[in-house]
């Protein structure tokens, strides 16, 4: 039963590999919530797991570059300030740390493992780790480079907006199969799905109500899929061609992704969701102040939803005045009452252990995979280096102050969207996180890289009169 799963998605990727560009896109985001599937047996890994996602990240990387006049654009990409220099000399700066600083500082440097006593700490050495956390990234720095190549046609760039709705479905859905897992005999369908070799937290209650994982390892790791899906969905569905997935589908899957956030019952998940309201809130306002109908469109039914919810809640609690109660009582155990836990001590611990191992290093680094640091900060300073981390931060805040516009206007749009879809996500990443920065957020890096081309393209070939926004001549208004 465990085999036919795996033949399956090996049969859709060679399907990608050898059918339209578009399939391995649709792809990418629909495996992303079987994060504890392992598409390649572990005992012909060495304990190994290999996911899902990354193997198709890799799939799309060759199908991009390994083509006439594909490593020509790939050191174009990777040898320009403007585009992807800084990301590419991050990854240099990774695999050599990484291969050489557990070696020089062995027996040296304390750390807590990434396997084995979580409680204690061991001298630093050379591990199995480095090379699997080390491949990881080097399959999502791989993927932004062909995601900004491959997302420079707005034919293909519709297609990802879709796939991310795919993805947010498939996500929700695997949820809901894990809930009634719990009262329906469903085990023998998710178990071929969990054949992961680390450990995985499955079956975890909480105030009497199981965590939901869906078909991810932990609830912690659901409910930031979730999160990641949810904003995307709605900060980037107003770059959808209008038709039924845009008006109907994406405001629905944003629905069903806050309550499957909610069943995940994760604090840091709880946190990025407070932290996308807020976002929610300042892009409204910025929309209502903003010139132009396009700019203001769609925003008077979003605030009505969100009018009508917060009156309905209002008359619920006038009604029934302790219905809300379980809902105060779970925010307090997993959000409030966080920083008294013995996880949350656990977690600081293994952080201030690698920091502390990060200076007894010079600012040198330890390795990817060396260290368990449950921050993505910290584990991108102490698995990388000082170096390390100023470039990739630097890229990061480069993709953050993208500016400009094409044509359309999608260029300037995404680029605002980007900015509100990266923030849950690395706010929660410092929480609750690793180096591996993940196939999401390398979809936003190659996105906006992709569109900033586009730009100065544009700039290049003649003086552009920018159109509105949404006018009727706008290519995003017709599908």
């Amino acid at each position: 039963m465990t085999l036919l799963p795996i033949l399956v998605f090996w049969a859709l990727l060679a399907w990608g590999m050898a059918g339209p560009r578009s399939v391995l896109l649709y792809l990418f985001f629909a495996t992303m919530p079987f994060g504890a599937f392992a598409v390649l047996p572990t005992g012909l890994t060495g304990g190994l797991t290999f996911t899902s996602t990354p193997m198709v990240a890799l799939a799309l990387v060759l199908r991009t570059f390994v083509r006439p006049g594909g490593a020509g654009a790939l050191l174009g990409m990777a040898l320009r300030p403007e585009r992807l220099l800084l990301l590419a000399a991050f990854g240099v700066v990774a695999v050599i740390v990484t291969l050489f600083m557990p070696r020089l500082f062995a027996g040296v440097i304390e750390v807590v493992p990434v396997r084995g006593d979580l409680d204690q700490t061991v001298p630093l050495r050379p591990n199995q780790q480095n090379i699997s956390q080390l491949a990881y990234l080097l399959i999502a720095l791989a993927s932004v480079f062909a995601f900004a190549r491959l997302l420079r046609g707005p034919r293909l760039r519709q297609h990802a907006y879709r796939a991310l709705c795919l993805g947010g479905a498939v996500a929700v859905l695997t949820g809901l199969l894990d809930l009634a897992s719990g009262s329906l005999p469903l085990n023998g369908l998710l178990a071929p799905f969990r054949t992961a070799s680390y450990a995985l937290a499955v079956d975890v209650e909480v105030l009497g109500g199981k965590r939901v994982v869906g078909l991810m390892p932990e609830a912690s790791a659901y409910g930031g899929l979730c999160l990641g899906f949810l904003c995307a969905i709605h900060f980037y569905r107003r770059a959808m061609w209008q038709g039924a997935v845009r008006d109907i589908a994406a405001p629905l899957l944003v629905l069903a992704l806050i309550g499957c956030i909610w069943l995940a019952r994760s604090s840091g998940a709880y946190v990025g969701f407070a932290v996308f309201v807020m976002l929610a809130v300042v892009d409204w306002c910025l929309r209502l102040g903003a010139r132009g109908r396009g700019a203001r469109r769609g925003v008077a039914g979003e605030l009505g939803f969100v009018v009508v919810l917060v009156i309905g809640l209002c008359l619920v609690v006038i009604v029934t005045p302790h219905a809300l109660d379980p809902l105060y009582e779970l925010v307090d155990r997993m959000v409030l009452q966080k920083g008294s836990s013995e996880s949350f001590e656990q977690r600081g611990m293994w952080r201030r252990v690698a920091f502390e191992g990060l200076l007894s290093s010079q600012g040198l680094g330890l390795g990817l995979g060396s260290a368990r640091t449950s921050s993505s900060l910290v584990a991108i300073l102490s698995g990388t280096g000082l170096l390390g981390g100023a470039l990739y931060y630097g890229f990061f805040l480069q993709c953050l102050l993208r500016t400009g516009r094409d044509r359309t206007g999608e260029a300037s749009f995404v680029f605002s969207a980007f900015r509100f879809a990266a923030i849950p996500g690395f706010v929660v990443g410092l929480m609750v996180g690793s180096a591996d920065f993940g196939g999401m957020l390398a979809f936003g890096f190659g996105l906006v890289s992709a569109l900033a081309d586009e730009v100065r393209s544009a700039a290049r070939r003649r003086p552009v009169r920018h159109a509105p926004l949404w006018g009727p001549e706008n290519a995003l208004a017709v599908p």
